[in-house]
């Protein structure tokens, strides 16, 4: 077991316990925050010669878990700022020391969508736009946003989608934009800039991370973390963080099966309706994680063999992805819909992953159709639409 992840298990108490803190919040606590950030966590997957691990990432999503399970906010945060990590160790050596050189437990934020318009000008862009849904961003102090390079015209060049990095002088984190039913602890704000410039060492194309093939050209070939590839990384992260909410929604049911007397006198630890639901919602929560690992596992291997990930295998992750997502979240719903009228009160621990676990199918990564599609045009030789792949 990583050292890591030891120092997490030992401290799982202190996140259970600041679960609730964080909701009411409306992001992660300081206590949190120092808990995932004393860890370690955030580095895993950072280079050794930034102060991270380069750890196995099987390691990486299992961490994730391990917290996710105590607070859902908690492991939503890790999953999405600790891959960032993976993301900057590929990028131009200049913007890894900018950010890491006086501190290596400098987070960074995101998102990716690619709402933001950067107009060339000399030596790089002038970069403006407003996104949502920047996880732990006020625990950040460098951000990386997608956004599209724009003609003379103002419209978007073709294959003009960049990741643009800044730091947290130059965009505003909007505090308002975050009243939301589930995923609360997150703090997932919007953020703003206005006219930022970016210097072209801190833009890159992420279409050259997807086959794990850019490690070679940034002299990164050497460890096999950076030949993992990108997309199927970033959304793993989501994924691990959904399914450990159904891990937490499990416990808190069983906890609650214990001692809980139905209207009509009986024991639910005795019923054969309650057994039999609490049966089949195991056995899907307990699937989705043992494929999710399997896919994690399987792409270590072959990052270790230093092989390229093909179109094909990278899309057949995304689709084992999506279904682990929709078979976790079903069995929570069939759980909370038997947990009996306590459970919709605030102090309830299974009423927070249920309305956590809804916040996370919402999630692009999570929406499922897309990808299905995609894997069934792939099986009839019919081209795959790029959206689904980078």
């Amino acid at each position: 077991m990583h050292e890591v992840r030891e120092r997490i298990l030992a401290r799982a108490d202190e996140i259970a316990a600041e679960a609730e803190a964080n909701d009411e919040l409306g992001r992660l606590t300081d206590t949190t925050a120092e808990v995932l950030r004393s860890s370690g966590v955030i580095r895993m997957l950072q280079p050794v010669e930034h102060g991270g691990y380069e750890a196995d990432p099987v390691e990486f999503f299992r961490t994730v878990r391990d917290i996710g399970v105590r607070s859902a906010s908690a492991g939503w945060v890790a999953g999405v700022v600790g891959v960032h990590a993976f993301e900057i160790a590929q990028m131009d050596a200049l913007v890894q020391k900018e950010i890491w050189s006086e501190d290596p437990d400098t987070w960074i934020a995101s998102p990716y969508a690619p709402i933001g318009r950067a107009v060339p000008v000399e030596g790089g862009y002038q970069f403006s736009g407003r996104w949502p849904f920047s996880s732990g961003t006020d625990h950040c102090q460098w951000i990386v946003l997608g956004g599209m390079i724009v003609g003379d015209d103002g419209k978007p060049l073709p294959n003009g989608v960049r990741h643009f990095v800044l730091p947290r002088s130059d965009y505003e984190i909007q505090h308002d934009s975050w009243d939301v039913v589930g995923l609360r602890g997150t703090g997932s704000k919007d953020v703003l800039i206005e006219g930022a410039f970016v210097p072209a060492h801190r833009v890159l194309d992420p279409v050259a991370m997807e086959d794990g093939g850019l490690a070679d050209q940034v002299g990164r070939g050497d460890s096999p973390l950076y030949r993992m590839p990108f997309h199927p990384m970033f959304t793993a992260g989501i994924t691990t963080a959904t399914v450990a909410m159904a891990q937490g929604a499990l416990a808190a049911f069983v906890d609650a099966m214990r001692g809980r007397v139905t209207a009509r006198g009986v024991k639910t630890a005795n019923d054969p309706h309650q057994l039999a639901v609490l049966g089949r919602a195991i056995a899907d929560i307990e699937a989705s994680e043992v494929q999710l690992f399997a896919d994690i596992e399987r792409m270590w291997e072959q990052a270790q063999r230093g092989e390229r990930f093909t179109p094909e295998q990278r899309l057949l992750v995304r689709r084992n992805q999506v279904r682990i997502t929709r078979r976790a979240i079903d069995a929570v719903d069939e759980l909370f819909l038997h947990a009996g009228g306590a459970v919709l009160r605030r102090g309830n621990p299974m009423q927070r992953f249920w309305r956590d676990i809804r916040a996370a199918a919402n999630h692009a990564s999570n929406v499922a159709d897309p990808i299905y599609q995609a894997y069934g045009l792939n099986m009839f030789d019919k081209p795959t639409p790029p959206s689904v792949l980078y």
